[in-house]
């Protein structure tokens, strides 16, 4: 039977939620959410697993009474990993990622992880990298993780619980992990080195299914059968998969928000720099995928509010190139080291003018980042940037290529697990896309504002 509504478990870090997708429309038709409370109690601060539990179970009954669901899918953030004793509970708490614990073995761990030749991931803080969170656990609570049978990446964890199975996958694995070996397509040095590898399950593709629900799920969310359940998938790569199946690559992706996220579907992996907030994931398909990264969402609100400015405005811009440097925050991004600043004091600038250089900024610095991922063809822009016509029209005149704003809301992390259950490109909707192209005056003005950084 083809799926057409899918339940799907969707665990972000800061709020949890379930969601019914109807795969046909690509849509949510309904949602309960709830906060994703870090308890502070016991060992370290970690998630509320228990809690979780209870949630996902009661939302998923509820929902399936009024939708019935074809299958279930499952799909969280990264950096994290679940540990499991062999009678199925919990070992340890699932940490926190943003803890700094594992912060205490900073230099021995520098010493044991893998080069970025081998794992395309930056060292990051706190948990950040699950490698650092396991050798930080190992080391801190010895017997604890002896008892540890299998070591499960996130949204495996809550498939196993829905089903009994146990597995690993992919996208979670090649998520900043340290984990996984890029060159070797195998798990890392790291994990052989500290003697983790049977500790890890079969790796599965996400779109697996994984088993049907256990008697016990079955029943407590009111199934007249035993359902389906999908291997699940790491949020990003949820967000990623629906632009996978509507468009062959190449093509950059941009997703903006509090950060901006570039990927670059089969862009080169090899020329990244880890100095520039440069890192590879792997795609649900078990690509690898390049990808850069700047706080832009966040330097827009420090800087300007939402407004419409003249065209006479925009074009003494323009013409006059008045420009802002990299970086309004500094240490991340393509220039993490730089500090911003102005080619005129901001404060002989109106408002609408600051918006105007904020929105030009804004789209060099994420075609810094396409370039820096090696993107080709055209650019799609999704979430608050896909209605900033200025960002649109200088991100296509800096890139030289055309950009595809995506307004609609049929991507996100729920849909992206949904589609687990149904990998198929959607059927053409009669819209053509509508691409902004560039221009001379902007491309001229990109030109000035790379002289200017000296890129």
């Amino acid at each position: 039977m083809t799926a057409r509504t899918v339940g799907v478990i969707d665990i972000g870090k800061s709020n949890a939620k379930v969601a019914v997708v109807d795969l046909d429309s690509r849509t949510e038709i309904a949602v309960r959410k709830r906060p994703n409370t870090v308890l502070r109690d016991g060992k370290y601060p970690h998630f509320d697993i228990d809690g979780l539990w209870a949630f996902a179970l009661g939302a998923l009954r509820e929902l399936n009474a009024e939708f019935p669901f074809d299958a279930i899918s499952v799909t969280t953030h990264g950096a994290s990993a679940a540990l499991i004793a062999a009678d199925g509970t919990l070992s340890l708490p699932v940490l926190d990622y943003e803890f700094a614990g594992p912060d205490q073995y900073w230099d021995a761990y520098d010493r044991a992880r893998p080069d970025f030749s081998e794992s395309f991931t930056p060292r990051l803080p706190g948990g950040l990298n699950v490698g650092a969170q396991l050798y930080w656990q190992a080391r801190a609570f010895p017997a604890e993780f002896a008892r540890t049978r299998w070591i499960l990446t996130y949204p495996q964890y809550w498939s196993f619980r829905l089903t009994g199975v146990v597995a690993e996958e992919i996208t979670s694995l090649g998520c900043h992990t340290d984990l996984w070996d890029f060159t070797t397509n195998l798990y890392s040095s790291l994990v052989m080195k500290e003697g983790w590898l049977d500790r890890f399950a079969e790796v599965r593709p996400a779109s697996d299914v994984l088993g049907v629900t256990l008697p016990e799920v079955t029943a407590a969310l009111g199934l007249k059968r035993p359902l389906p359940v999908y291997s699940g998938i790491h949020d990003s790569n949820a967000s990623l998969l629906p632009h996978l199946l509507e468009r062959d690559p190449p093509f950059g992706l941009v997703s903006t928000g509090t950060w901006v996220i570039v990927a670059s579907p089969g862009g080169d992996i090899d020329n990244l720099d880890l100095r520039r907030d440069c890192l590879a994931n792997i795609d649900a398909l078990g690509r690898p995928v390049p990808s850069a990264r700047f706080m832009g969402g966040r330097e827009f609100e420090m800087l300007t509010t939402p407004r419409e400015p003249s065209a006479a405005t925009i074009e003494r811009v323009l013409a006059e190139t008045i420009a802002l440097t990299p970086s309004v925050v500094q240490g991340s991004g393509p220039f993490p080291d730089r500090q911003a600043q102005w080619s005129r004091p901001r404060e002989r600038l109106d408002d609408d003018e600051v918006y105007v250089v904020t929105s030009f900024y804004l789209a060099m610095m994420t075609a810094e980042c396409l370039r820096l991922t090696g993107a080709e063809n055209h650019t799609v822009v999704e979430g608050p940037f896909a209605g900033n016509a200025l960002y649109l029209r200088m991100l296509a005149a800096a890139t030289g290529r055309p950009v595809e704003p995506v307004k609609r809301s049929a991507t996100g992390t729920s849909i992206g697990a949904a589609l687990l259950a149904r990998m198929d490109r959607p059927l053409p909707d009669g819209h053509e896309a509508a691409l902004v192209e560039g221009d001379a005056v902007a491309a001229g003005y990109a030109a000035a504002w790379r002289r200017l950084v000296g890129s």
